[in-house]
């Protein structure tokens, strides 16, 4: 045999798309894994044409579930992004959408049981070491796929996946407000660095000359406004304890002006090179986080003053393509924003199960 085939599962989590593997299915050793991936998805290639890839970040996607290693966990979930265009499989972050789906996968290939009526999974995200917990619909003990939630950025509607947040304030970084604070200035730019699941950094899309209303092809065209806004994400990533940044997908820069469509606050999203045609789900829970910090720029430009006066909020943060809603419950303790907890609504979907093929001269089986 020249390939190796390996069992993978295709499915559309949220407003992404990537390979779902079994842990057991693939090399144990890191660097072997990653060259397997990297053929799967056919990086490095513009096109990906030669793999499974889309040509895009948000189609280059890949979630690894196995055994959970953490107590309070059924599943453990390791997200792993393929670079396009470059040979590597970048670990660093989290992916809020492909988790939408993992309670499904991991019901349907047997590593949890399933409840009949909804079951309840709590996943042990890796990348962070923190925990979700995602209500899967499971009438008669099978997952239920069709429904009526929508999701901005899918056609049509599924069923509803509520996903709970338990412990994601700083878990990349260290700290909520990384920094020590919440605002600082680099390049003339004021912003704030923030991280409740991902690391975001939030700037006013006015500072930069734009309106934050643009599209995504329109910034992606700008090479100026790129090299300026990379310039400050290379040197905020230290001061949010992320070290060198410059081969890593983190942190995320995000534009934001006032809401156009009754939202809470418009984005325009860097993941960190291409522009997200909607808001990631952890940069949205970032972003609403940081529209509820007094002092932050998202909480100047949203307007919202008043934390305690509502402390569980529905906030709906407008990207490109509708609306992201991210339920905040928060309070003010000591003049410090604290997080109890963050929520939101997902779909998932799988499109195709089988096998994935990569070269015998990359990896030759177990």
């Amino acid at each position: 045999m020249t390939q190796t085939a390996i069992p993978c599962t295709v499915m559309r989590g949220g407003t992404s798309k990537g390979l779902y593997f079994r842990l057991e299915d693939l090399p144990a050793d890191v660097a072997t894994r990653d060259a397997v991936l990297l053929a799967a998805m056919g990086s490095p290639d513009l096109r990906q044409i030669d793999g499974m890839g889309g040509a895009h970040p948000l189609t280059s996607k890949i979630a690894v579930i196995g055994p959970p290693t953490h107590p309070d966990a059924d599943v453990d979930y390791l997200f792993l992004q393929a670079v396009v265009d470059e040979p590597r499989i970048d670990a660093g972050q989290n992916c809020g959408n492909l988790l939408a789906g993992v309670g499904c996968f991991a019901i349907e290939e047997g590593l949890f049981p399933a409840q009949d009526g909804v079951t309840r999974v709590r996943i042990n995200m890796l990348n962070t070491a923190s925990l979700a917990e995602a209500a899967i619909q499971t009438p008669g003990g099978r997952v239920r796929y069709d429904g009526d939630a929508r999701i901005d950025g899918v056609l049509g509607t599924a069923a509803p996946i509520p996903i709970d947040f338990l412990d994601v304030a700083g878990s990349s970084c260290g700290a909520l407000l990384p920094t020590g604070h919440a605002r600082d200035t680099i390049d003339g730019i004021e912003l704030t660095a923030i991280d409740n699941g991902m690391p975001v950094v939030v700037m006013r899309a006015a500072d930069f000359g734009k309106t934050g209303y643009e599209s995504p092809e329109a910034l992606e065209a700008d090479a100026a406004l790129k090299a300026r806004i990379e310039a400050i994400r290379l040197q905020v990533g230290p001061m949010m304890n992320l070290g060198d940044v410059a081969k890593k997908t983190v942190p995320k820069m995000c534009l934001v002006a006032p809401p156009q469509h009754g939202g809470v606050i418009s984005t325009r999203s860097f993941i960190p090179h291409r522009v997200h045609e909607a808001i990631g789900v952890f940069g949205a829970v970032s972003v609403a986080t940081a529209c509820v910090t007094p002092g932050s720029v998202a909480a100047e430009v949203a307007g919202i003053a008043d934390v305690e006066a509502e402390a569980v909020k529905a906030l709906e943060v407008e990207h490109p393509t509708g609306f992201f809603t991210v339920a905040m419950d928060v309070s003010l303790e000591g003049g410090e924003i604290k997080v109890r907890r963050s929520a939101l609504l997902r779909t998932a979907r799988p499109l195709m199960r089988g096998e994935v093929y990569v070269p015998a001269s990359v990896w030759g089986g177990k």
